[in-house]
Formats: C-alpha cells, structure tokens, sequence
C-alpha cells in the first residue's frame, strides 16, 4: 500500500511539473508582417547605352599664315565669347606688304590724273582738228590702263590687309577652349598637322550612341510610323545619366546620325540632343543613354518582397487561414527598385512585403496590410 501511494504521488509531482513547464513555455503567437496586394498597372523601365558627349560645333583653330605666335590670350578650359581674340602671330612682315599696297594705290591714282590730264589737252586740238584723232585715242586708252592699274593695286591693298588680319585669330563662336599644344614663340603656318586648339560650343550638346541590328530592328518596332524617321520622331525624350550615376535635368531628343549600318561594327549610330544652359557638359565626357519604354497592365513586385534560390526569383504568398506559400515568379524586367513580373502571379493576389528572410512554406503569420501604390510609388523614385 505505501508503495502505491509512493507511486500516486510521484507521478502527480511529475503532472504538476509538465503543466508548470507549459505554462512558463507557452506557444509563440504567429510573427505580424505586412502584406500589399498586388494589382496590374502601368510602369516604365529604361534601356541604357553607353554614349559620348561632344559639343554641337567643334571647331579646329588653324593659321592661316605662316610666322611666330606673339601672344595667347586664353587659358585651356577658358569659355569664350564669339569674337574674341585667342591668339596673335607677328604680324609686322605682312604689314610691310600691306603698305607697299597702299603706296602702289597712291602711284596708281596720280598715273589716272596724269593720263587724264594729257587726254583733257588733247580733246580741244582734235576737236579744231589741229590733231590727229589717233593722239586722243592713245591717250585715252592711256587713262583707261591706269584705271585698271588702280583697281588692281586696290585689290593687292585689300588682299594684304587680309592677310594682315589673319594674324589676329579670333573665336568664331562661343564655346570652351581646348587644349593648346603650341607655346608662346612657336613658329607656326598652314601645314601644321595640329590645331591651335579646337573651340567647343556647349550650348547645346549631342551624346552620341549605337546600336546592334538586333536592337535597332527591336528599337524601331516599338514606335508608331511609315518610316524609320517618323518612328524617330515618336520615341519620347530620353535621360542622361552622368558618370557619378546622377541624371541630367534637361531631357533629350534622339536624331538618327548615320543612314546605313557600319559593316566593321554591325552597328548605328544616333545621338541626343541636350540643352546645356548650365555649361555642366563638356565634351568628352560619357555617360549613359536612358530611352523609357511604358508597360501597361503590369504586375510588379517590390524587390524587398523577393528572394533567390539557384537563380530564380520567389516571394512569399498570403494564402488560406493566413498561410503563406513560396511561388516562383519569372521576371520581364526592372522599374525603379520593383520587378516587372511576367508569370508567377495573378492582379488581386497578396504577397508578405518584407521580414520574409525566416519564413518557411506553411508558416502562419498575422498580415498587417499596407497599401501597396504608395510601397510601389516610392520604390519607383528611390530606384530612378
């Protein structure tokens, strides 16, 4: 009998111990994450190419005389109006020439006053027919030959002065200077294999990029037109993103360059045209071409609602009794920080948003809902 009793009490201590155990143990309530449901809409995404900024007009500064460069009054880099002076080669031998033609001028107007004023004697004694008219014919054609003598030594004066002007090199249009390979000193002249320097106009710039056959072909299907250039003339301005990955405020205007495909590369090429008020674009520098392309009635799914397993893309469906489900989804491209989702999932369905990293297939979560235009909204513009 005490055995027994022995027994009844040890096995209600050990009761009593299994339910104080419960009770310090009990079962965790289910995590609360958020939830967006997912909705067809339109969305943009962005196709980059590589691209070459060069200033509308570049012009190379030649001379077009030869002799010593005197003076440069600009810097590299320096912005110049149209106009101003860049550069002076001695001028003093092309001014010699300049006042030989003056004198030559002044010889040749005193030989017309003198051959006038022979013919102006001989007029009256041909006109009494004290003289042969042959003697005024002579003097006439002699006023004529000086005539002429006076307008060529006219043409030699204006052509040296020209010349003399050639010595002081000016900009021929606004813009930023380039580099300056000669110094102060230098003997110069026309068959120079370099320039002075070359001036960049900025106000506006061309970004300068190409395209395969295959991304042309694709490129030109998407816009509405009877011709490749009025398909050009559809596409929507375009964006520059700069090399610090920051886009340009100004928007673009694309213009087809080339009229044929270049057989070395298999590829042609376009630009975009991009106000420079600000002169922030010089030439030389690169960046990316940024041309949008509208999706309507899409799905997209934040990436922060997404994981990865052996390169494939899952998120985490809110199914039955608060269960969720792993489901593939395919991905046709990107906008902003969302995925644009192809297959995978259906407009109404509702995936967990984030906190996904410790869940499992069949977990119970109590879903907290957002909405998800502002989730996708604000994804779009922090991703841009």
């Amino acid at each position: 009998m005490n055995k027994l009793i022995t027994y009844i009490l040890y096995a209600g201590i050990l009761f009593l111990a299994a339910c104080a155990g419960q009770e310090m143990n009990p079962t965790p309530p289910p995590p609360s994450l958020p939830v967006i449901k997912i909705n067809a809409g339109s969305a943009t995404t962005w196709v980059e190419y590589p691209a070459t900024i060069e200033g509308s007009t570049n012009i190379e500064i030649r001379p077009q005389v030869s002799g010593y460069l005197e003076k440069i009054y600009v810097e590299e880099g320096a912005y110049v109006n149209q106009g101003q002076p860049l550069f002076r080669i001695n001028s003093r031998e092309y001014s010699e020439l300049s006042n030989n033609a003056a004198a030559s001028v002044q010889s040749a107007k005193a030989a017309i006053e003198k051959a006038q004023v022979e013919y102006d004697r001989l007029k009256p004694l041909v006109d009494n027919k004290v003289i042969a008219e042959t003697q005024l014919k002579t003097a006439k054609a002699n006023v004529d030959a000086a005539k002429a003598a006076h307008a060529q030594a006219t043409s030699g004066k204006g052509s040296a002065d020209i010349t003399v002007g050639y010595t002081l090199i000016t900009a021929p249009v606004s813009g930023y200077i380039g580099h300056i390979p000669f110094k102060q000193g230098s003997l110069i002249g026309k068959g120079e294999s370099l320039p002075l320097t070359v001036v960049s106009a900025v106000n506006n710039v061309h970004a300068y990029f190409s395209m395969s056959e295959a991304d042309f072909l694709a490129f030109i299907a998407r816009y509405e037109g009877k011709s490749t250039e009025e398909k050009i003339k559809n596409i929507p301005a375009v964006d520059l993103q700069l090399p610090d990955n920051t886009i340009y405020t100004a928007k673009g205007k694309i213009e087809l360059v080339q009229g044929q495909f270049d057989r070395s590369s298999g590829t042609i090429s376009f630009r975009a045209v991009f106000a420079n008020n600000e002169k922030l674009l010089r030439s030389g520098i690169t960046g990316k071409i940024r041309i949008p392309f509208l999706h309507d009635n899409q799905l997209m799914v934040p990436q922060e609602s997404t994981y990865e397993m052996q390169d494939k893309v899952f998120v985490f469906a809110l199914g039955d009794s608060n269960k969720v489900t792993s489901k593939q989804i395919s991905v046709s491209g990107k906008s902003g920080n969302n995925y644009l989702v192809s297959k995978g999932l259906a407009s109404g369905e509702s995936i967990v948003f984030s906190g996904i990293q410790r869940l499992r297939d069949g977990s119970v979560i109590t879903p907290q809902k957002i909405s998800a235009d502002s989730v996708l909204q604000a994804s779009l513009i922090t991703g841009k």
